[in-house]
């Protein structure tokens, strides 16, 4: 016997899922926290099943029971979406909205590029971006709070599907003025070892510095860490006063925010690389949405070192 829900109802569900609050999940739907309510309600009556816990101040906590709805709630709405997009034709209609996550520090750099490509392309997608550390990005992306993230592909697990943008390799980052700046000729490669005697400026993220530590242990050496920040352009303004240097694996431009230039130096020791990706939940069908934002951020980062294809 089929029972007599609707989409609206699920997708309401969803929202309120994620948010753990009736209110807040009406204000991100853009409805009345009673239409909220009452679909709810309704949706509990037809499936003959509490699915949320009340309690004060309108939050809520997925009973047992709704934690195994969810479970077969979301690939639904992900086909349901696909449908859609499936009878809307050609890449070039694509419309709705997509969550894109993004490491932060790749943001002010790559984000403005992608999206004004994006927004010319496909000019009925409305993005929206959610900028945080790695382990917030595992974490939102898992919750369903992004339907793919723009990452360095550091402590991820095997909970996520990943498509490779680029392959990145460190670097050290030093002043204009420092002796290993180059001058007009330009920086020569080094070895770590070099700086070795020189303070540390740490760029403190979850699972950067790891990384980062990981190369000093590889080459042999104790950083003398003398800061330690989470802001990429802090760490980057540091440097370029000469209080240090750095290990980041980013190029930017030499600028900063406080005028002052940094360098960027190769380094010759045999370290590991990183690998910028597009990471999304395993085994869970990318959106056509997704898929054509994955797609452009390749064609605009990617070297030939990423050129495998996006595949179902």
């Amino acid at each position: 016997m089929a029972l007599d829900f609707t989409l609206v109802q699920l997708r309401y569900f969803q929202e309120v899922a994620r948010r753990e609050n009736m209110t807040e999940a009406a204000k991100h739907l853009n409805v009345t926290q009673s239409a909220i309510s009452t679909a709810m309600a309704q949706l509990e009556r037809t499936l003959g099943i509490d699915l949320f816990i009340r309690q004060k101040n309108r939050s809520v906590v997925l009973s047992p029971a709704g934690r195994r709805f969810l479970f077969e709630v979301n690939p639904f709405l992900e086909s349901s979406d696909a449908l859609g997009e499936t009878a809307h034709g050609l890449a070039q209609s694509l419309s709705g909205n997509l969550t894109v996550g993004v490491f932060s520090p790749i943001a002010p750099t790559r984000l403005p590029l992608i999206h004004a490509e994006f927004e010319k392309r496909y000019p009925d997608v409305r993005v929206n971006y959610f900028e945080a550390d790695l382990h917030e990005l595992h974490t939102a992306v898992i919750a369903g709070e992004c339907d793919i993230a723009l990452t360095y592909t550091l402590g991820l697990t095997e909970r996520f599907d990943t498509y490779l943008i680029d392959v990145v390799r460190p670097h050290a980052l030093v002043s204009l003025e420092h002796r290993l700046g180059g001058g007009a000729d330009g920086p020569r490669p080094i070895h770590l070892s070099e700086l070795a005697e020189e303070n540390y400026i740490q760029l403190d993220l979850p699972f950067s510095r790891q990384y980062y530590d990981e190369l000093f242990r590889i080459a042999g050496i104790a950083p003398n860490v003398r800061h330690s920040f989470a802001g990429y352009e802090t760490v980057r303004s540091f440097v370029a006063m000469g209080h240090g240097y750095s290990l980041l694996s980013q190029s930017v431009s030499s600028g900063t925010y406080i005028g002052s230039k940094t360098v960027d130096v190769p380094l010759l020791d045999d370290f590991p690389s990183i690998d910028l990706a597009m990471i999304w939940p395993k085994d869970v069908r990318l959106s056509r949405r997704a898929r054509a934002f994955s797609e452009l951020t390749r064609e605009i980062l990617g070297s030939n070192e990423s050129e495998e294809p996006l595949i179902d």
